[in-house]
């Protein structure tokens, strides 16, 4: 009987980042801004509920964010849901070193220190029960205890923009 070798199959690297990236782009998400106490906050697009039993949600923060330490020490943060004409609270919760919390009439001091704000299209207040580092990442699992909403239309973020909902 004769063996022979079988070439070494070859090491899975993933695509081009930029190809990656671009087809990322394709994808529609809903904008929201996750804060923590301190207060700390960032604009996120990466929120999504995981499990109805138990209620669970999650949603990424990088792991060179500003917001990290916060989010790292908080038992507790808020989701918010931004409304359509939120587009420029996005980008102020999305631009480094920019004082978030300067216009105090955006936002209020909620439960367990965690800064609340104004205007959203909906809330959840979450216990932190897990955070999960993947990659450059850091994965928070939350589970929801309060919720709020209104009625509204979101902002959502496509192709690299912000945009609405076309009727």
């Amino acid at each position: 009987m004769t063996l022979t070798a079988q070439p070494a199959a070859p090491a899975v690297t993933g695509i081009e980042l930029h190809h990656y990236l671009g087809t990322l782009r394709h994808h529609a998400t809903s904008v929201t801004v996750v804060t923590a106490p301190g207060p700390a906050g960032f604009t996120a697009t990466t929120f999504t509920s995981v499990s109805l039993r138990p209620q669970l949600v999650s949603f990424c923060i990088d792991r060179d964010a500003s917001s990290l330490p916060a989010v790292e020490r908080a038992r507790h943060v808020a989701v918010h849901v931004l409304a359509a004409e939120q587009e420029q609270l996005a980008r102020t919760f999305a631009t480094r070193g920019a004082d978030r919390f300067a216009d105090t009439r955006t936002w209020r001091q909620g439960p367990y220190g965690v800064p609340l704000l104004h205007g959203v299209l909906a809330t959840l207040t979450c216990e932190i029960v897990e955070r999960i580092p993947v990659g450059d990442h850091i994965v928070v699992i939350g589970r929801p205890v309060s919720a709020e909403h209104r009625p509204g239309e979101p902002l959502l973020y496509h192709m690299g923009a912000y945009t609405r909902l076309a009727h």
